[in-house]
């Protein structure tokens, strides 16, 4: 008899120690999960305030280079294609977010040329509207690298945990799924050349 509860002991200590560690584990993939939803609200947010400064930009722009309609067009155009492309942090795939950094990868490059473009008018590189603006955009430029940086790192962070053990069990039975990473555009390990 008393080997009995000595038995059901043990199988209640090992039920409650699975439990306790199930439960923490999830805790922690909840916590990593809410963190990764912060950072992707951080990047958003950067790519938000780009967003917001190409109007004021291009109307500068407009008043100096009028012959620049082509170029103005294509950045309004690649704004408008990055505002629709909206990711749930909660269900990122790899599709949509390869869609997502398309996106902004092709309104950064329309944003390249127009800055190109403006070194044809010397009057608008002196507008101090023009300056402003501008330095505007590089520092937000930087905080969306930043942004991009943080976001990878909390994301590595929640990946490696839910993909080590026992975790990995208690990720696949709460549903927690591996999250995906921001990449360096196509092309971008080749250097460019440069013609005089």
């Amino acid at each position: 008899m008393k080997s009995k509860f000595i038995v059901v002991g043990i199988i209640v200590l090992i039920i409650v120690g699975i439990g306790g560690c199930g439960v923490s584990s999830y805790n922690n993939m909840v916590k990593k999960d809410e963190s990764v939803q912060n950072k992707w609200a951080q990047v958003e947010t950067q790519y938000q305030r780009r967003m917001d400064l190409i109007p004021n930009l291009v109307n500068t722009v407009k008043g100096y280079a009028e012959h620049e309609n082509s170029t103005l067009a294509e950045v309004v155009a690649a704004r408008a294609e990055a505002t629709k492309v909206n990711i749930d942090p909660q269900h990122m795939t790899e599709a949509d977010f390869a869609r997502f950094q398309q996106a902004q990868d092709g309104l950064s490059s329309a944003l390249g040329r127009l800055l190109v473009t403006v070194e044809r008018y010397p009057d608008l590189k002196a507008n101090q509207n023009f300056i402003e603006l501008q330095a505007q955009l590089e520092g937000t430029e930087n905080r969306i690298a930043v942004a991009r940086r943080d976001f990878n790192e909390i994301t590595r962070d929640y990946n490696s945990y839910i993909r080590k053990f026992p975790n990995n069990i208690f990720a696949g039975i709460f549903g927690f799924d591996r999250k995906v990473y921001f990449q360096s555009a196509e092309n971008a390990d080749k250097v460019p050349e440069v013609n005089f």
